[in-house]
């Protein structure tokens, strides 16, 4: 069955693209894969000829909200298929979605609801614009900005840029793609499109390449190639792509900027050694996706360059001002894929083709080879970070806000310089450009110069501009956002943007919460994931419930995991002094120790140096305090010896004494974080941990279950230290704070309802209070709390480590007088020591980053 192409009055069947009419020519090949389902090509015919049928005969402008979902790419086909024009927008934005149906009017919106759930909204039965007939596709020319500039693509550009696309690349029904770019993205729907028209498979996904996920639906679905930006490297490099065993993969595509000829040539020769191709591409929204390619085989060679244009297409060079020289000039393309024109505004919808050939707006040079190379940017475009700006544009805007300015684009950096002195605002001049073009502050730097540089002739030097470099000057006026200043202030760090995150930055269990109800406070809210959200990402609108005001009271929280670790530092100081006897509290630490190991240090992102970074900055928050206060009390007590000085007496006794036992804890808590610590460093554990992030600590902790239960009689042989007796305790932490789904919560949970009970014997208060701290864990993210709860809460659970290393020579001192007083005082002792210890570990922390950088400068000075 082909889908009819004729619907519609006044779209010719033949320009309507094949890859959407003939679907149901593949038969019954797989078309879609996703991790529940598969569609064959003639059961995904059907259903876009039934959503043919919805859309109705009368042709009226489709806005789509783009997914990498069945549903999204049956409404995008149906549409294209019956020539209804389609206004593709992010789906994931629903600011985007917003601005531009406020902008286009749309006659039709296609969108999931808040439930999951697609819905057509027929909003008039036909269309409120003239729409040209050739016009097929509205894609944003500013990522997922919302922006009113639309790029105009028709019927032939489609058709023909997936033909080339699927030439050069030689796709044929065996290939299977997986979505790794959004649909709405141009080089993420080139992918949909050009596979389709071949028969080939897409493997529908939202997933990221760090995800765990991702791969094993990939080597479950036989996947063959996947498309990459520059930064998708980064997140393999990351997840130890090169150490993957994918035995189907056939190539890797990359666009979407320039990856560095290093990087290049680093893959080719990896795609060469396990037998799959590299294809770095060059293009534009403008030229539908696609511009040039460079060919597998002369990635390693010519690794700097963007190739040759793709079949259908030509390049050649104009001259420009900016860029003088026989040998190089602006990059223009001509080909059936380069778009009709833009749309600023629903009347554009009418116009026909207004542009023949695209001014890229790239300085290239062609190579004796015949390859093409991009040497710069004319001072019409700025490409930041992936987004294509008109510097211009910026100038324009600046100006009606009464700034006089010059933009240019250096590297992925938009710079701006502005006329003025003192007492110009150069962070209001930053914000409305970021808030316009949809940037992030790093990437724009702002320069307040006396007057704007020119050239002899008078006409703007904007090489001068583009030589001011990306870092602006610091100015008074524009100090750190508090966001920004309270993680500088925290975690003691002058390299906090807002791009950073609280585990980017290396924080730790120990910071975690004094951060994290400082956040609370400021915010009003916090997202169970803040401590992987870049700052930026945490500035959201305070939930309606929750938002303070008149006659109402914010509502607070404070983590579970904040509250176990104050009331077991409590329980345990209590339970030493007898004023109360709730043990337990200990033994619940070390699985919140594990919980935080993998929350902390064991994020996707992270690489593998990085985490083992971490980790051993965490441990030196550990181990420096103890060998300290234990090196301050050894003389003045009897109770220690040596082996308490250098945290060995678990392992060296003696044995058998009371008082040498006291830190047992810490010595535990140390020998495990030295073991997960050298464990993580092995590549492949690594690996390992990023493919199977839940298995891997579930094995760990069934290892235990060895040493738990003394399965080989080890204990009437040998003395086995504390520390393996209970890792078991940590791995199912660590598992919990792993586990995402309630199968797998369900799992962790009946694991320790399973071991931990009889661990005590004779004392099952004991064990059931483990249990129901683990429990609480594991199911309650966070408890109803008050805000002094909070404060008094955060102090006790930041300072717990400290408490327990302090209390034993305190409450001595005063239980004969209070025990409540003798607890009160071993908690604060506890709290002022921890503050002790904290400023002393960020005074060596500076030091030592001062001394790294003056050595630095010394080898630059060489």
């Amino acid at each position: 069955m082909l889908i009819p192409s004729d619907l519609l009055p006044g779209v010719p069947g033949a320009i309507s693209p094949l890859f959407a009419r003939r679907l149901a020519a593949h038969g019954d090949r797989v078309a879609l894969l996703t991790p529940d389902s598969e569609l064959t090509y003639g059961q995904l015919a059907e259903k876009v000829a039934q959503m043919v049928t919805r859309l109705g005969a009368r042709r009226r402008l489709v806005l789509l909200a783009g997914a990498n979902t069945a549903d999204a790419l049956i409404a995008y086909l149906a549409a294209l298929s019956a020539g209804h024009p389609v206004l593709l927008v992010p789906g994931d934005n629903d600011e985007a979605v917003q601005s531009l149906t406020a902008a286009y009017d749309p006659d039709v919106v296609i969108r999931a609801d808040p439930s999951g759930n697609w819905r057509l909204d027929e909003r008039r039965a036909a269309s409120a614009h003239e729409l040209h007939p050739d016009l097929a596709l509205l894609l944003s020319t500013s990522g997922s900005t919302g922006s009113p500039k639309l790029v105009r693509l028709s019927y032939e550009n489609l058709q023909a840029n997936a033909e080339s696309i699927a030439t050069y690349l030689d796709i044929s029904q065996a290939d299977r793609a997986a979505t790794t770019l959004p649909m709405h993205y141009c080089y993420g729907l080139s992918v949909i499109n050009s596979h389709l028209l071949r028969g080939a498979a897409l493997i529908l996904t939202d997933r990221s390449v760090a995800d765990d996920g991702f791969w094993d639906l990939f080597r479950a679905a036989h996947g063959t190639t996947f498309a990459a930006v520059p930064y998708t490297f980064d997140l393999l490099d990351r997840t130890g792509f090169a150490d993957l065993r994918l035995p189907h993969l056939r190539c890797i595509t990359q666009a979407g900027g320039r990856l560095a000829p290093e990087r290049v040539s680093h893959y080719a020769e990896l795609g060469r050694r396990d037998g799959w191709d590299l294809y770095v591409m060059y293009g534009q929204t403008e030229a539908t996706a696609r511009m040039a390619y460079l060919p597998p085989h002369l990635a390693a060679t010519h690794p700097e360059t963007i190739g040759v244009p793709i079949p259908g297409g030509s390049f050649h060079l104009e001259p420009h001002p900016d860029w003088p020289g026989q040998d190089t000039g602006e990059l223009v393309y001509a080909g059936p894929n380069v778009m009709l024109g833009y749309a600023e505004h629903p009347t554009d919808l009418a116009l026909g083709r207004t542009i023949q050939a695209l001014h890229t707006g790239d300085i290239a040079r062609r190579t004796p080879d015949g390859l093409y190379e991009i040497v710069g940017r004319s001072s019409h475009f700025a490409k930041i970070l992936g987004l294509r700006i008109a510097p211009d544009r910026v100038e324009g805007l600046l100006h009606r806000h009464g700034f006089s300015a010059l933009c240019a684009g250096a590297d992925d950096t938009l710079v701006v310089a502005v006329a003025g002195g003192s007492d110009t605002d150069a962070g209001r001049a930053r914000r409305l450009v970021t808030g316009e073009f949809g940037l992030p502050p790093r990437a724009v730097a702002v320069h307040v110069l006396p007057e704007l540089p020119r050239l002899p002739t008078g006409k703007a030097d904007y090489e001068a501009v583009r030589n001011l470099g990306g870092a602006p000057t610091p100015r008074p006026d524009e100090q750190p956002s508090d966001l920004v200043q309270l993680y500088a202030d925290i975690l003691d760090r002058a390299d906090v943007t807002e791009n950073s995150s609280f585990v980017s930055l290396g924080g730790d269990s120990l910071s975690y919460v004094e951060m994290s109800l400082n956040l609370e406070q400021a915010l009003g809210h916090l997202p169970p994931d803040w401590h992987t959200r870049p700052i930026r990402d945490l500035r959201s609108p305070e939930p309606a419930e929750s938002a303070p005001g008149k006659g109402s009271r914010r509502r607070r929280t404070l983590e579970t995991g904040i509250a176990l670790r104050a009331a077991a530092i409590v329980m345990i100081v209590g339970s030493h002094i007898h004023v109360f006897y709730v043990k337990g509290g200990a033994h619940l630490l070390l699985a919140v120790a594990g919980y935080n190991l993998a929350r902390f240090h064991l994020t996707p992102s992270a690489e593998r140096r990085e985490r083992v970074r971490h980790g051993l900055r965490s441990l030196a928050r550990i181990v420096l305090p103890s060998l300290a206060w234990i090196a301050l009390v050894l003389p003045l007590t009897d109770d220690y010896g040596l082996t308490n000085l250098v945290l060995l007496h678990s392992v060296l006794g003696p044995h058998d004494s009371e008082t040498a036992m006291h830190f047992w804890f810490i010595e535990a808590l140390t020998y495990i974080l030295v073991a997960a610590i050298a464990l993580l460093s092995l590549r492949v554990v690594d690996r390992a941990e990023r493919r199977f992030p839940f298995a891997l600590p579930m094995t760990i902790a069934a290892l235990g279950l060895l040493t738990r239960y003394d399965l080989f009689g080890l204990r009437d042989r040998i003395h086995v230290p504390s520390a393996a007796v209970v890792f078991w305790l940590f791995a199912l932490g660590w598992a919990a704070a792993k586990a995402d789904t309630t199968r797998q919560r369900m799992l962790v949970t009946v694991a320790a309802v399973a071991t931990i009970p009889g661990f005590f014997p004779g004392e099952p208060f004991r064990d059931a209070v483990i249990t129901a701290g683990f429990v609480l864990l594991v199911w309650v993210r966070s408890l109803p709390s008050l805000g002094r709860v909070n404060t008094v809460a955060g102090v006790l659970a930041s300072s717990s480590l400290y408490i327990y290393l302090t209390h034993w020579q305190i409450f001595p001192l005063i239980d004969d007088v209070s025990g409540w007083l003798a607890l009160l005082a071993s908690l604060l002792f506890g709290i002022g020591y921890a503050a002790v210890a904290n400023r002393t570990m960020r005074r060596l922390s500076g030091l030592r980053a001062r001394r790294r950088r003056q050595g630095a400068a010394g080898e630059a000075s060489k």
